[in-house]
Parts: structure tokens; sequence; C-alpha cells
């Protein structure tokens, strides 16, 4: 009885590990990425991690806040939209969530659209 009830958990967490890796359906190709400083409080300049990258055939620019000591290669990776507000109809902000492959996320709020 006890060899089920592990295998029952088991397969349920190799359930939940999939379905929570397919949120991340989303393909975003990274095509450059780069860092800047950026204007902060009373003049202070704050690094921050910008990227290129084409999702869904449109060209986006992405921006991660924070320390920026390491860049991000270019290549595909698993994005799922966490944010998406429209107030009218020529007005957004969106933000997507990056899955890396060790399973860790971040967060790149969407800073430029191009036609």
């Amino acid at each position: 009885m006890k060899k089920y009830a592990f295998l029952l958990l088991l397969f349920s967490g190799i359930a939940f590990a999939q379905s929570n890796s397919d949120e991340y359906s989303i393909v975003v190709h990274v095509a450059a990425s780069r860092c800047v400083a950026e204007p902060f409080i009373k003049g202070d300049m704050m690094p921050a991690l910008k990227l290129n990258a084409l999702i869904g055939g449109k060209k986006y620019e992405l921006k991660e806040g924070g320390a920026c000591s390491l860049l991000l290669r270019p290549g595909d990776y698993k994005a799922k939209l966490i944010t998406d507000k429209h107030s009218n109809s020529y007005e957004v902000y969106q933000v997507y969530e990056f899955q890396f492959a060790d399973g860790k996320t971040k967060k790149f709020e969407v800073v430029g659209l191009e036609e």
C-alpha cells in the first residue's frame, strides 16, 4: 500500500511540474542584450538589463531593473505574459516572465514596441 501511495505522489508531482512548464508557452527570441544606466532618484543612475526581442513576429524592447552584472545570451526562451493592461485602444502595459532551463524565472517589462 505504501508503494502505491509513493507512486501516486511521484506521478502527481510529475504532472504538476509538466503543467507548470506548459504555462510558459510563449517563445521569446532575444536578438540583443545590453546593460544600460538609467536615471533614478535625485539624479542617481540605476543599471538595467535591456533586451531586443521578437515575440509572435513583433519587435519588442524589454527591461529588467536592478543590478545588471550579467547579460542574457541571445536565443529562444520560454515565457508567459503575466501582466497585460489596456486602458484604451492605443496604450498598453505588459510584463513577461521568462523561465530558464534551470527552472529559475525573471520578469521583463515591455518598454518599447516596433512594427
